[in-house]
C-alpha cells in the first residue's frame, strides 16, 4: 500500500474535547470565541471545528481525515483555511508565513512577533473575499484572539460582523477578557470545559506521560491537561516539583534550571497561592499538603504576591537570567523565612 492510499489517523483528541465538538458541529453560527484558561484545548477544538467544517465527508463526532480536505489542513496549505496567529507561535505549530514576512526573518531583518500583525489581518480581510477553492465554505481560525491589539482587532470587525459569502470564524482564546467588546458582541461564547482528573490522566498517558508523574504535573499545571504536557516537555520532573517549596526555602532555584524566568516566575506564583491558601486555612492547588513547609506570614506572603507580579511584567525584558533567578531565589526565601525565624524565637528557652 502506498502512502497515499494509508488511511490517515486521527489525532488523539480528549474525550472532554471531543464531547464539546460533537455539540458545537450541531449548532449555528458563523463566528465562536471559544473562551477559557490556558491548558483546557482551545487551539485543539478550534482546529478541529475548521476541519470539520471545511471536510469533504464530516460525520456528527468531526472530520473524516481520509478526504483531500483533511489532508491540506493536516500538511498547512488547505487553500480555504487562514489561520491568524502570532509569528512566534506560528513558527512553533508549523503554520507557513507568507513569502515576505519569512524572508524579512530569514534575513534577520526583524524578530518574529509575539502579537497579531496587522498585516496578518489585512491579508485575512482579503482572504474572506476571494472565489472559495471548491468547497462550501471557508474558515478563519484566530488564536490566541487576545493578542490582537486594537488596530488589528478593528481592522476584521467589519469582516467579522458581516463575512462575505459563506465565511466562517472562530477564535480561540485564553484571556476573552482582554478582547475588545465589539469582538465578543460579535461572537456567539463557548466556555471551555473542565476535564475530570481520570479523562485528564487517561489523556496524559496516550500522549506518554508516565503514569507516576501525570498526577504531580497535572497538579502542577491546576488541572489543565495540555499545560501539564508543556510543562512535561519543559523538562519539569515530577519529584522537583514536589521538592520545589521546601528548596525554595532555602534559597534553591536548580531544579527549575531548564525554565525560563518567565516559567520561574509562574511556578514561584503557584507556591505563593498555596503558601497563602495555608494560612488561610483553604487546601493548597498546586501542591500537595505534606510537600508545603509551614513558611511565611501573611504580610511576607502577599507582599512576595506583588513582587512576583512585578517581575513577570518584566521577565522577558533582556537582563541577566542568571541574576534574575538569583533575585528570585533571595526574595522566595526572604518571604518564606519570616515565620520560621518568628517560630524559631518563639520555641526558645527563657534565660
Amino acid at each position: 500500500m502506498s502512502d497515499k492510499e494509508k488511511p490517515q489517523v486521527r489525532p488523539t483528541l480528549g474525550p472532554w474535547l471531543q464531547h464539546q465538538l460533537s455539540s458545537l458541529l450541531t449548532r449555528q453560527g458563523h463566528a465562536w470565541l471559544l473562551q477559557g484558561p490556558s491548558g483546557l484545548g482551545q487551539y485543539s477544538l478550534g482546529l478541529e471545528l475548521a476541519r470539520t467544517w471545511l471536510c469533504e465527508q464530516p460525520t456528527p463526532q468531526g472530520a473524516c481525515y481520509q478526504c483531500k480536505s483533511c489532508h491540506a489542513v493536516d500538511v498547512r496549505t488547505h487553500a480555504d483555511l487562514a489561520v491568524l496567529m502570532p509569528e512566534t507561535l506560528a513558527l512553533e505549530l508549523g503554520w507557513p508565513l507568507d513569502e515576505k514576512t519569512q524572508k524579512d526573518l530569514d534575513d534577520k531583518k526583524r524578530k518574529p512577533s509575539k502579537e497579531i500583525r496587522v498585516e496578518a489581518a489585512r491579508d485575512m480581510v482579503a482572504f474572506t473575499q476571494q472565489t472559495r477553492s471548491g468547497g462550501s465554505t471557508k474558515v478563519v481560525l484566530i488564536y490566541p484572539a487576545e493578542r490582537m491589539n486594537h488596530v488589528t482587532a478593528n481592522t476584521i470587525l467589519k469582516t467579522l460582523e458581516e463575512p462575505p459569502g459563506e465565511t466562517r470564524f472562530v477564535l480561540a482564546s485564553e484571556a476573552a477578557h482582554q478582547l475588545l467588546p465589539t469582538i465578543r458582541s460579535r461572537c456567539q461564547m463557548h466556555n471551555m470545559a473542565w476535564p475530570d482528573e481520570p479523562q485528564s490522566l487517561q489523556w496524559l498517558s496516550e500522549q506518554g506521560l508516565p503514569a507516576a508523574d501525570a498526577p504531580s504535573l497535572l497538579r502542577a499545571a491546576g488541572g489543565r491537561p495540555e499545560d501539564a504536557l508543556m510543562l512535561a516537555n519543559t523538562g519539569l520532573k515530577a519529584s522537583h516539583w514536589a521538592a520545589l517549596p521546601k528548596a525554595a526555602q532555602r534559597g534553591d532555584l536548580s531544579s527549575l534550571s531548564d525554565s525560563t524566568p518567565a516559567q520561574i516566575i509562574s511556578a514561584l506564583q503557584k507556591l505563593c497561592h498555596d503558601l497563602l491558601a495555608s494560612h488561610a486555612g483553604a487546601a493548597p492547588r498546586f501542591f500537595l499538603p505534606a510537600d508545603l513547609p509551614t513558611a511565611g506570614s501573611m504580610a511576607s506572603l502577599t507582599q512576595w504576591a506583588k513582587d512576583l507580579s512585578q517581575s513577570l511584567r518584566t521577565a522577558e525584558h533582556p537582563y541577566n537570567p542568571g541574576l534574575m533567578v538569583e533575585a528570585l531565589a533571595a526574595g522566595a526565601q526572604m518571604a518564606m523565612r519570616h515565620s520560621a525565624d518568628k517560630a524559631q524565637r518563639t520555641s526558645a528557652p527563657r534565660a
